[in-house]
């Protein structure tokens, strides 16, 4: 289930646009072989700037377990969202009943992740360190349709399944209502003001409960905490980050020709536990969605 769940967050991602991943600092593209100065900006939304705050919730059942939580997510942008910054705070309770032995477990997690034009910062506040990676997939992204991936994202959320199925207001909002895969989106100008999904049985919800767009966005939102930041492995040199995009790019071409049997053969081998857990509804639906996606990175 990992396995589709990493699928269905990177293509929301593209379509929705609310990934925290980075596209490249000072690199040279491999996809377009253009120097850096000649790239368009990226539009990850269509409005400049913006607030919004959301109410978040998750409950279900699982393996014999009940779960539940509640919690609040910050949202902070500008300039199209290549600047971006998101707190989360939640608190989930599961209770745990398995073979008549009954147990209680809460779990509260604060999270900080920000998006500074090419660079990806993931906040760990129990050890105070300040994670830095960034990731081909927001440089691909990049490439398209001039550097806005809002439309081309419709387009690839309908070719995926999803389907709109009308308007409505969320705060005086005008939202496009999606049905998507495991879920529904309420989307505004490429920004989410609604999720529900419901992935092995745990549903989870988040509601904007206050936005303001086009507004005037205080630095001092973006700020991180004074600790001290370390790369991550994924962090390459820029040689190693050209070569891992056309390793990316390598393995699009080979995912469009790929049979759907290939394709289980192929998750089999990289990952034999994960097969093993994976339904064959989960299994096509994976491979439904990398194929679009491959497809996708030729237009």
């Amino acid at each position: 289930m990992r396995h589709i769940i990493y699928i269905l967050s990177f293509a929301l991602s593209f379509t929705m646009l609310a990934c925290h991943n980075s596209q490249s600092e000072n690199t040279q593209s491999l996809a377009n072989n253009v120097s850096e100065a000649s790239k368009p900006t990226l539009k990850r939304y269509n409005v400049k700037t913006g607030i919004i705050k959301y109410d978040t919730e998750v409950h279900g059942k699982v393996m014999g377990s009940n779960i539940s939580g509640s919690g609040t997510e910050e949202l902070y942008f500008k300039d199209w969202g290549n600047i971006e910054l998101k707190k989360k705070d939640e608190k989930k309770v599961t209770h745990i009943n398995i073979f008549g032995q009954k147990k209680t477990e809460v779990e509260e997690t604060h999270t900080i992740n920000k998006l500074d034009n090419g660079k990806s910062y993931m906040v760990d506040s129990k050890n105070k360190l300040i994670y830095l990676r960034r990731d081909p997939a927001m440089e691909m992204m990049q490439t398209f349709n001039n550097g806005n991936v809002v439309d081309p994202g419709k387009k690839m959320l309908e070719s995926m399944g999803g389907k709109k199925v009308g308007k409505e207001k969320i705060l005086g909002y005008t939202c496009d209502v999606w049905e998507i895969p495991g879920g529904k989106q309420w989307i505004y100008k490429g920004l989410p003001l609604k999720i529900v999904m419901t992935v092995m049985g745990i549903t989870s919800s988040s509601t904007a409960v206050s936005a303001k767009f086009d507004t005037n966005v205080s630095d001092s939102h973006f700020k991180l905490p004074d600790y001290p930041i370390q790369k991550e492995e994924g962090y390459l040199n820029d040689e190693a980050y050209a070569k891992d995009q056309a390793e990316m790019k390598k393995g699009a071409e080979k995912m469009k020709h790929m049979t759907y049997e290939q394709y289980k053969q192929m998750l089999k081998k990289d990952d034999p536990q994960e097969y093993k857990n994976m339904s064959e509804k989960d299994m096509k639906m994976g491979f439904q969605l990398m194929k679009k996606m491959a497809q996708q990175m030729d237009h």
